[in-house]
């Protein structure tokens, strides 16, 4: 399938020393990139699905859900390429507003990565690591394999459909999981795809350690997540094809353990990268609801940069949006803290207010709300906000 395994909702499972799982780890590096790829014939299921990626492509670009920061674009870009070799000429990647941990490769070339995962990167051999796997699945002809594979034309004709109706770059989450045990890629195209990535990096001067830290993080979200939602968050429809997450994570460490120490991972060049997106990134995150997941990210970004103000005060908002038990009180004394740190946002002491007036603390609430209208006088809301100011007079 084109859309596939790096959407947050791997599933996972007790790992062991598995015997495909040691080759895997210890298999000799005399894997080498094939040369360019052509393209196909019209009148061949090939190129019947190269074509029909040319016009999801044409849709991507004219999505109003494209980033189009050439900065950013640059960047990302410049990486694949690093990555990719001769294949770069042919490699267009395509950076897409979307808060879910996802990126895909169509064998046309076009890749999408989408800003969920981008946030959830600490370094730039992180985002190299996923690129570096998708390129693997490009240069190996995986979604072509799938395509032949693919016994049920009822369920490609939905695939079909689903497909062409997602020009806005978000749609069709719930439709494509229940099509993902028919189409995805298997779980050997998977790892293969895995250990292509770790050489990739390894070859262009990653570190290759940072492939299986990717994992490492998104098995923390998804168990608090689950954990919230009083799920099995090893049960992901979405993962039934996909290499157990924790084996994933391990097995990743392992080939880069054979690699050696060292390596770049570019966490400064990366952080300053996203800079400028970030809070709409982090904003987007809120939206998703999924506030277990949201709070372990924050944490765990806080936990790298803690005098971060802007990252305190989304904190802050995962406690608040959610508000159950005592999250109340909990994003109020997150809002206290980000007071005191760099690049705090004014909307900081809205939200402050709207949680103080929701336990019953006017006077208090009226204070921050004051302050935020100090800081924002021309504040859209400002209407709203001056009328709970005068309630609480």
């Amino acid at each position: 399938m084109l859309r596939r395994c790096f959407v947050l909702g791997c599933g996972s499972a007790a790992f062991g020393a598995l015997p495909w799982a040691r080759a895997l780890a210890q298999a000799p590096a005399d894997w080498k990139m094939p040369p360019r790829l052509q393209r196909p014939a019209a009148d061949t299921d090939e190129g019947g699905l190269w074509a029909m990626m040319d016009r999801e492509e044409q849709r991507t670009r004219r999505s109003g859900f494209l980033i189009r920061d050439k900065a950013l674009q640059d960047y990302v870009n410049g990486i694949a390429c690093k990555l990719a070799g001769d294949h770069c000429a042919d490699i267009r990647v395509y950076i897409v507003q979307t808060p879910y941990f996802n990126a895909f490769m169509a064998p046309n070339g076009m890749m999408q990565v989408w800003s969920g995962l981008l946030v959830r990167m600490t370094s730039e051999a992180q985002l190299a690591a996923i690129l570096g796997h998708e390129i693997g699945h490009y240069v190996q002809r995986h979604s072509i394999e799938r395509l032949r594979d693919v016994k049920s034309k009822s369920a490609f004709g939905q695939f079909l459909g689903i497909l062409l109706a997602r020009a806005g770059g978000v749609g069709a989450i719930a439709q494509l999981a229940l099509l993902a045990g028919a189409l995805a890629y298997n779980r050997d195209q998977e790892r293969e795809a895995d250990r292509i990535g770790v050489e990739l990096m390894a070859k262009a001067g990653y570190a290759p350690l940072e492939a299986s830290r990717v994992w490492t993080k998104l098995l923390e979200e998804l168990k608090a997540g689950a954990k919230e939602r009083e799920e099995y968050w090893d049960q992901s429809v979405l993962f039934k094809t996909h290499p157990p997450g924790e084996e994933r994570e391990k097995t990743l460490a392992q080939i880069a353990a054979a690699k050696g120490p060292g390596g770049r991972t570019g966490e400064q060049e990366y952080r300053e990268a996203l800079a400028q997106h970030r809070n709409e990134f982090l904003v987007d995150e809120l939206k998703r609801r999924t506030f277990g997941e949201t709070r372990v990210l924050l944490e765990r970004m806080l936990a790298a940069f803690p005098d971060d103000g802007e990252l305190q005060y989304f904190l802050g908002e995962a406690y608040r949006l959610r508000a159950q038990d005592k999250d109340l009180e909990h994003a109020v004394a997150a809002y206290r803290k980000s007071e005191a740190m760099k690049g705090t946002p004014a909307e900081m002491y809205r939200s402050m207010g709207l949680a103080q007036r929701q336990l019953g603390d006017d006077a208090q609430a009226g204070t921050a709300f004051a302050r935020y209208l100090e800081l924002k006088p021309t504040a859209p809301d400002g209407a709203l906000i001056r009328s709970y100011i005068k309630r609480n007079d």
